[in-house]
């Protein structure tokens, strides 16, 4: 019989402080109650509160500066990656949803890629350029970071920036099975991204997203 983990009060703090700056819809900058006003609003202890501001200054969600006290801080996505990068490992994550999660945001911006490509002629400069350093990638370390690089590019490319956000956390959790890919994989690889610019610096939108979903759900075959 498994006993139910009770939640530490740190914890408890964390979530009751982001669901105060939600409730209060703090933007970053505003400040926000002293370590005592929220020890007591909470009805916890000051060492607890501290410690939640800790955790949430790591991610950047709350800044503390001297003479000014807390404020709403802005959420450092790299700190971000990085944390998840490091427990990735160590989550169970099924590689297929993961896969199916990439599909839906990476083919779901390519209208808007396509939109913008018309009236910006360094978005398909950029990505072809990408493609022809895939032509001289010898190991596997640079494959996969001009992969990463190609993919990043595309959603940024949309102009829908929290969605390169999102793009940014799956990849971290792609890396674990992304370092499977065969040197033979490669060249199909490139050619695939290859003729995906193709596509959408044609305008045709179907066969762009028809090449991407193949693309990625290529994955699947080496899980």
């Amino acid at each position: 019989m498994h006993t139910l983990r009770r939640p530490k009060v740190r914890d408890q703090a964390t979530a009751q402080i982001k669901q105060y700056i939600v409730e209060q819809r703090l933007a970053p900058g505003d400040r926000l109650p002293t370590e005592n006003q929220l020890a007591e609003t909470f009805g916890i202890s000051r060492l607890s509160v501290r410690e939640a501001t800790k955790a949430l200054e790591f991610l950047g969600i709350v800044e503390a500066k001297t003479g000014v006290g807390l404020t709403v801080g802005r959420i450092d996505m790299g700190r971000v990656t990085e944390h998840l990068g490091f427990h990735s490992g160590l989550l169970d994550v099924d590689p297929r949803q993961l896969i199916d999660s990439r599909v839906i945001l990476e083919t779901g911006v390519l209208p808007h890629v396509v939109r913008r490509m018309k009236d910006d002629a360094t978005i398909e400069a950029g990505l072809r350029k990408i493609v022809r350093q895939f032509d001289s990638a010898r190991d596997l370390k640079t494959f996969i970071a001009l992969d990463i690089q190609f993919h990043r590019m595309l959603l940024e490319a949309s102009g829908l920036q929290p969605l390169v956000a999102f793009g940014d956390l799956l990849h971290v959790f792609f890396q674990r099975f992304r370092e499977s890919v065969k040197r033979a994989d490669w060249t199909t690889g490139v050619e695939s991204h290859r003729r995906l610019v193709e596509h959408l610096a044609a305008g045709n939108l179907d066969k762009a997203t028809s090449e991407l979903r193949k693309h990625i759900e290529s994955h699947k075959e080496r899980i």
